[in-house]
């Protein structure tokens, strides 16, 4: 009897065991597609990781010299130019260039007289000596009316004069020399003495000094006409 009773309850054991195996196969396969699911997951993080890493560490763009430097694309579409002195990225510091310097310009110089009164615009071109004269212009030369002779329209005409008459002979720049006639006579120069000076230098006459020579005395000068005047 008891032997029967063993081998009942070893059946038993075996029915339950088969039932449970029957009834739970599927739980071991789904945790081992969670298992997948979790080592694929991870294998991807891995990888995302290495990437982000490789960018990091990746070398700056080497920029090209020569024919086949091409430089990058700014958002706008044009192309980015880095200012002087500010070295491009990844790159060395760039020297800025500087311009060519040009020769300093060498000048022939000379002399001219200009005397400005209130009637009559004289001008005389002569060498630094003063010994030799280059060109001489007057405003009686250029004016029919005596009346115009001492007015800027005639010393502008005779500036031109002179001033064609000097490039032809080399001469590149000028100082000048103005006066009045001084003495018992005016002391500042006429209307004319500064439309000479403009005419000069628009005619592309290069104008060093401008000084002004007019002789005036130091203690008084007679006029002329004695004691009782000029007899008109």
């Amino acid at each position: 009897m008891i032997f029967v009773a063993k081998e009942e309850t070893k059946i038993a054991e075996e029915k339950i065991q088969r039932t449970a195996s029957a009834v739970s196969p599927a739980k071991p396969e789904k945790e081992h597609v969670h298992k997948e699911e979790a080592k694929v997951a991870h294998e991807e993080k891995h990888e995302h990781t290495h990437d982000a890493e490789k960018k990091e560490a990746a070398p700056a763009p080497v920029e090209k010299k020569g024919d086949d430097a091409k430089p990058p694309d700014s958002p706008s579409g044009g192309a980015v130019v880095a200012p002087a002195g500010v070295p491009p990225a990844g790159g060395a510091p760039v020297a800025p260039t500087e311009a060519p310097r040009l020769a300093p310009r060498t000048y022939k110089w000379a002399i001219c007289h200009v005397y400005s009164s209130k009637n009559d615009t004289i001008i005389t071109v002569t060498d630094l000596s003063g010994a030799e004269t280059i060109a001489k212009a007057s405003g009686g030369m250029m004016v029919k009316a005596d009346r115009e002779e001492g007015k800027p329209y005639a010393a502008m005409q005779s500036a031109a004069k002179v001033a064609n008459e000097v490039k032809n002979r080399g001469i590149t720049g000028l100082h000048i020399r103005i006066r009045a006639p001084g003495g018992n006579g005016a002391k500042t120069p006429g209307a004319g003495a500064q439309a000479v000076v403009r005419s000069l230098a628009r005619m592309g006459l290069r104008i060093g000094k401008i000084e002004d020579v007019t002789p005036t005395p130091t203690d008084t000068t007679k006029r002329p006409g004695g004691r009782r005047g000029r007899r008109v």
